[in-house]
């Protein structure tokens, strides 16, 4: 019904390594006030964008890895990452209430984020 355990575990095998690693490029993307850090193929949540469904978009990278090399600064003037929107979407819902005690003075907020779903196409290290 169950695994074998009466043969001995293969130890000096590594299972293959999961996320960033499996791609040794990435870079450091700068997204409206914060950044993220992506690869080739990986879907992103950014924050809301104002181009239409299917447009490609240009990002700036902050800092650039391939393999054993690290790039930033002035040295990646020229480079980009490539990036279509594939949706858009939205956050979770905040629920939130002020309330200032023996004054009767209540209010009550609320808040939705809404992002930008990106898929990025191709990171390049100069233009």
């Amino acid at each position: 019904m169950g695994a074998d355990l009466s043969s001995p575990r293969d130890c000096s095998v590594r299972p293959e390594p999961i996320g960033y690693y499996r791609n040794p490029m990435y870079a450091v993307i700068r997204v409206g006030t914060s950044q993220e850090r992506v690869t080739e193929g990986q879907v992103v949540r950014v924050d809301l964008r104002p181009e239409e469904i299917g447009a490609d978009v240009q990002f700036e990278p902050v800092l650039l890895v391939d393999g054993d090399s690290v790039v930033a600064g002035p040295a990646l003037k020229g480079a980009t990452v490539s990036a279509k929107i594939i949706g858009d979407e939205k956050g979770p819902k905040i629920r939130a209430l002020t309330y200032k005690a023996k004054a009767i003075q209540r209010k009550r907020w609320g808040h939705r984020q809404k992002y930008s779903t990106v898929e990025i196409l191709k990171i390049s290290p100069k233009a």
